[in-house]
């Protein structure tokens, strides 16, 4: 299986001080390597995971760490999309940032799931056919 990996689970596995592998997201993420699914990113998740760390060392690490798992593209019509999803979502009471519907709309765009931690992902799931995965696996 293919899924997007969302930043709220990439900094439990790799911003943490100490990863808490007992946190059922953890869990949920190592399953996915694990099985060897692919796991992909979006730019907009990478540049969340590299903002704000602190030492010059830790960014070169995440970089490469991060540096084997493919970006998806992203174009016009993605940007279109997620525009329509924010609109219908906003008009059922849904509010996320813009960032959470572009992620929502690339991840429906290729028709993969998204393992995250974020609540809002959810909410969006209910007007869209976004597929949120469980976090147990």
């Amino acid at each position: 299986m293919n899924l997007v990996v969302d930043t709220s689970v990439w900094s439990l596995v790799l911003r943490r001080p100490r990863v808490d592998e007992g946190n059922v997201f953890v869990q949920a993420f190592r399953f996915h390597i694990n099985q060897e699914d692919g796991v992909f990113l979006i730019g907009n998740i990478l540049q969340e995971l590299l903002d704000g760390v602190k030492t010059l060392e830790n960014f070169h690490r995440l970089i490469k760490l991060l540096e084997s798992f493919p970006l998806l593209v992203l174009n016009r019509e993605t940007y279109i999309e997620a525009a329509q999803l924010r609109n219908a979502c906003r008009s059922n009471g849904v509010q996320a940032s813009p960032l959470d519907f572009l992620i929502a709309a690339v991840c429906i765009s290729h028709g993969f799931p998204i393992l995250t931690a974020d609540r809002d992902f959810s909410n969006i799931a209910k007007y869209s056919e976004l597929i949120v995965l469980p976090a147990v696996s």
